[in-house]
């Protein structure tokens, strides 16, 4: 079993280095929601081809881009943030780390300059998990869950670099992961 750690939200889930489903591969998601109901989180590596003006027209900030959170509602649009000093409501899912908040708020915040990219992070849908699928996926090694990150990590812009930064920083146990091919018919 690749995983240690145990799936929990304000985790990260990711993805093992062969992956096949085009939604996930060389994924790193943050868990929002782990109960027996199931599992939600948020792919945080792969940038949409739009920008948050080109979802909602009347934010004047129009160059921060939204993220595919994953397969599953992606007519909705959710963000996490590192600002609750800033944005009310939000649930801490990790230290120092949030979901959602007051979206008039963050609209506000973002219209006057008030936000950057490395405080807050928008996704178009999210990741879902029916109930015992994910830990089913992670017995068969699909997924590492970690629980040791960077919360700066989690807003870089450098999402093409993001999945193998996150496997080298598990450590020596994983670090060759990172060096994988997508295709292991490449190696």
């Amino acid at each position: 079993m690749l995983s240690p750690i145990a799936a929990a939200a304000g985790h990260l889930l990711i993805s093992e280095p062969f992956m096949m489903d085009p939604n996930f591969r060389r994924s790193v998601i943050i868990l929002t929601e782990y109960s027996e109901e199931g599992a939600m989180g948020f792919i945080l590596n792969h940038q949409s081809e739009y920008l948050l003006g080109d979802v909602l027209p009347d934010v004047s900030y129009s160059e921060m881009p939204v993220y595919e959170g994953g397969p599953v509602a992606n007519n909705t649009l959710h963000f996490i943030h590192c600002a609750p000093d800033k944005i009310e409501g939000g649930i801490e899912i990790a230290n120092g780390l949030y979901w959602g908040g007051d979206f008039e708020q963050v609209k506000y915040l973002v219209s006057n300059y008030q936000l950057s990219t490395e405080e807050i992070k928008f996704f178009a849908g999210y990741s879902g998990w029916t109930p015992q699928q994910l830990d089913e996926e992670i017995k068969e090694d699909s997924w590492i869950v970690t629980n040791k990150f960077d919360i700066e990590t989690l807003f870089t812009l450098d999402e093409q670099n993001l999945w193998r930064k996150v496997v080298i920083s598990l450590g020596q146990r994983y670090a060759h992961i990172a060096n994988f091919p997508e295709n292991p018919a490449l190696n």
